[in-house]
């Protein structure tokens, strides 16, 4: 059974709200998605590496934000709520160098009437772990 508004997660769509926005900046992309999660990725590059030279712990934190607050928004109906981070962590488990991907995969903990959390986690191109994060978000009226 299907977790999304409507029916199924809109790749296209979530893609195409991007232009301006941080996940551009990034370089993040929606690449999959099922009926309880949503996979995308990000380049480590220079727009997300730190000065050593590995991916930065905040564009790590940026990505899953990014999965889980996109995911949350399509399991509500878009006319009349939203959803925005209210909390998020992370461990950073290994360090990934430049001019590789970084990939993720945020899963639902609970899907409440007011707020939702989700799981993401963070792998590397050989499947390691790199990060694991738990997001909260804030589900709220829209005017």
């Amino acid at each position: 059974m299907s977790i999304w508004h409507a029916g199924d997660f809109p790749l296209d769509g979530v893609q195409s709200l991007s232009p301006g926005t941080l996940v551009e900046a990034l370089g993040i992309e929606f690449t999959e998605a099922g009926p309880d999660w949503v996979k995308g990725r990000m380049p480590v590059d220079e727009r997300t590496r730190q000065y050593a030279g590995v991916l930065h712990g905040g564009a790590s934190v940026a990505f899953a934000e990014t999965l889980a607050s996109a995911a949350g928004y399509y399991t509500l109906d878009p006319e009349r709520f939203a959803c925005v981070g209210m909390e998020i962590n992370a461990n950073h488990v290994r360090p990934v160098t430049s001019g590789k991907w970084v990939y993720g995969e945020a899963r639902p903990d609970n899907l409440g009437r007011t707020t939702q959390i989700w799981s993401i986690r963070l792998t590397d191109e050989a499947g390691k772990l790199v990060c694991v994060s738990r997001c909260t978000l804030a589900v709220i009226a829209r005017p």
